[in-house]
């Protein structure tokens, strides 16, 4: 009878745990995980892969994704790399395109292939 017992007990057991399991959402968590969006001026997909490579290349960056359209380069990275976003955006400006705080190179705009010239502010 004890053992009987026992076995219904760990069998509720499990079903519980398994339903309490299912019900969070662990793709949705972003413990340690910081979002910021960074205007980056660009013109086409050349853009885009560059820009976003040239994020990925920085320690505690995580997601790096820039919308050619909106012009937006949306960063997730490591709380604990507070300078993630700044050193990405210094990267970015290093391979070509302009950022909210950086400007690019002028030589370095200009050996941009032609289809990636986009209108830059004056400074």
């Amino acid at each position: 009878m004890k053992t009987i017992k026992m076995f219904f007990t760990v069998a509720i057991l499990m079903v519980t745990v398994s339903f309490a399991n299912a019900q969070s959402d662990k793709t949705q968590r972003n413990i340690g995980i910081k979002t910021q969006t960074i205007h980056v001026s660009g013109t086409c997909s050349m853009d885009k892969r560059r820009i976003e490579t040239a994020a990925y290349t920085v320690d505690g960056i995580k997601l790096a994704v820039w919308d050619e359209f909106k012009q937006v380069l949306t960063l997730k990275y490591s709380v604990f790399k507070k300078d993630a976003a700044e050193n990405a955006q210094k990267k970015i400006a290093l391979a070509g395109n302009d950022t909210e705080k950086y400007r690019a190179d002028d030589m370095v705009y200009q050996n941009l292939p032609d289809c990636c010239h986009y209108k830059r502010q004056q400074s």
